[in-house]
């Protein structure tokens, strides 16, 4: 939890005030035209009224596990230590998926453990299954009838302990790259809101597979054009308007775009499309570099 101080000054005499208060994000599928966020919303401020609240997302796509982790993994440790995040994307518990809460670098994150957390996560410090009753007899929005008393219990001081048994072994785990001898396959895990294809190629893998030499980028768009790259820029401007661009983004994954244009709704291009990397010599040429 960040912790704010108000300093005033009384004549030759100072009074410090601290105040502690609980930051809570949440991140879902839920979108803005429902009453869901609001919903949420108006119970955090109901059980903890000091609470700062930040909206991460709210556009995931539907139960999107994946792109809900890949958001929330670039972002969350740019908010203090304490803070709170709650996850709603597809919350309904099961066996197989049970209610969580997990501390990890100094932060907490709540949700079903559908897979969001491998997406997140590399290792914890603690992590529990969720055993505190809801207040409701309703199932079906869990994030605002336990998700939230558990981030007011967590905002309180109450120990992890106390709201679960220990929880080792998180559900699923971050699809990596495929890497062969002269290439690396992945896919397209993000598409942010310019369009651009964000893959699960980190530069570290590419680095280590290049070695010096060669490469062309291969992705298949519509009417089955294919297109190529062969540079890697530092900037979206090292090219010209509506010219393709591979770069390494501030997340540390490949990245490709067109400048100043959506590539993926002009090309057809989805989550999950195969993004191939070729190393080495080869009699590969692109179709398409530029869309003019």
């Amino acid at each position: 939890m960040c912790n704010c101080r108000k300093r005033l000054n009384f004549a030759d005499s100072e009074q410090v005030f601290e105040q502690t208060m609980a930051i809570i994000t949440l991140t879902s599928d839920w979108g803005y035209s429902d009453f869901y966020v609001a919903a949420v919303k108006g119970t955090i401020l109901s059980q903890i009224p000091d609470a700062v609240i930040v909206d991460i997302s709210h556009d995931i796509a539907p139960f999107n596990v994946r792109q809900a982790g890949f958001v929330l993994k670039n972002c969350f440790r740019d908010f203090p230590q304490g803070t709170i995040h709650i996850i709603g994307i597809n919350s309904i518990e099961s066996k197989e998926c049970p209610h969580v809460v997990i501390k990890a670098d100094g932060h907490f994150f709540i949700a079903a453990d559908n897979g969001v957390f491998g997406q997140i996560l590399t290792d914890f410090e603690e992590a529990v299954t969720i055993e505190v009753p809801q207040d409701t007899d309703s199932f079906n929005f869990v994030t605002r009838d336990r998700f939230v008393k558990v981030a007011a219990m967590i905002a309180n001081g109450v120990p992890l302990s106390e709201i679960g048994s220990p929880y080792k072994r998180l559900n699923g785990g971050l699809f990596c790259a495929v890497v062969r001898d002269n290439s690396i396959e992945g896919h397209v895990i993000h598409i942010d809101s310019y369009g651009n294809l964000i893959t699960n190629i980190t530069k570290e893998v590419f680095e280590l597979e290049r070695r010096g030499r060669q490469f062309k980028i291969l992705v298949k768009g519509n009417f089955y054009t294919l297109y190529t790259i062969d540079k890697i820029s530092d900037s979206y401007l090292d090219v010209d308007k509506a010219d393709l661009v591979a770069v390494f983004g501030s997340h540390g994954n490949l990245e490709i775009a067109l400048n100043r244009a959506k590539l993926a709704t002009l090309c057809g291009i989805e989550l999950d499309s195969p993004i191939l990397v070729k190393f080495g010599e080869d009699d590969v040429q692109p179709t398409k570099v530029s869309l003019f």
